[in-house]
């Protein structure tokens, strides 16, 4: 199918677009990640409906303008203070994901100002996958950032063809780079080609934990033996213990910074 230009692409923050929230949420979008990504339980602290009303004005919703009632892409940041040493923000947290959440929901409780943007997901529906879109929404994260007054704008990034390579431990697998000196993930490829810079691992930047009957629910495997099991779109192995009926999914990610132009 040909690519989409930014020419027919209508985005918005959801802010302007609050009827399109429903469509934005639905279980359609929520298909485009493993299930066990779902069940991180920091998510909550963002995503749950009192939490996101806080954030409209960071997430970004794309219509195509032929059918612009029809929401195929999103992009969801969220505000954050950085860069304060007593509140032990001077570098960005091994935590990534998970932690940035944690930070911006702090920050809401102590009615703290944000200085920054993290990104925390872009998601396109699957009819419209490999057509450019991706990078068009990750432009327009920027924007916004730059919109509403930011200069920084850092993002936990997921490699999307990690999951293909789930043993490679994570750094070598970042410093991968093709002939042309670029990096040979895709999605880290795109970050950078938009001027951003890799900053550093981010090790333990989701945690999903579960029991075994929870995981096979998750994942349709039995999960019959503890130690190391790799999962379909996981980044790296789940670690099984069926002596404790528990298993636990670590997820790396790489924190990257792009200088938002105001």
């Amino acid at each position: 199918m040909a690519a989409f230009t930014a020419e027919r692409l209508a985005v918005f923050p959801l802010s302007q677009r609050p009827e399109l929230r429903g469509q934005a949420f639905s279980a359609e979008f929520a298909a485009a990640v493993p299930e066990f990504m779902r069940h991180d339980p920091t998510a909550a602290l963002y995503y749950a409906d009192r939490a996101l009303d806080r954030y409209l004005d960071f997430i970004l919703i794309a219509v195509g303008r032929e059918d612009p009632g029809r929401v195929i892409a999103r992009a969801v940041a969220v505000p954050f203070a950085f860069g304060d040493a007593a509140l032990g923000r001077t570098e960005l947290p091994d935590g990534g994901w998970d932690a940035v959440i944690r930070w911006a929901h702090a920050d809401w409780l102590a009615g703290r100002a944000a200085n920054a943007v993290s990104a925390l997901e872009i998601m396109v529906l699957a009819p419209y996958r490999g057509r450019g879109l991706s990078p068009l929404m990750l432009r327009a994260m920027r924007d916004n950032a730059a919109r509403l007054g930011f200069a920084d704008l850092y993002a936990p990034v997921r490699p999307t063809e990690k999951h293909k390579q789930p043993l490679m431990p994570f750094a070598e697998y970042a410093a991968l780079k093709r002939q042309d000196g670029l990096p040979q993930d895709p999605w880290v490829r795109a970050h950078v080609r938009l001027g951003a810079r890799i900053v550093k691992v981010a090790p333990c930047s989701m945690t999903v934990a579960g029991t075994l009957a929870e995981w096979s629910r998750w994942t349709g495997l039995a999960f019959e033996r503890s130690g190391e099991v790799i999962v379909p779109g996981a980044l790296s192995p789940v670690h099984v213990s069926r002596e404790q009926d528990h298993a636990v999914y670590i997820e790396p990610n790489l924190w990257m910074h792009h200088r938002v132009n105001q």
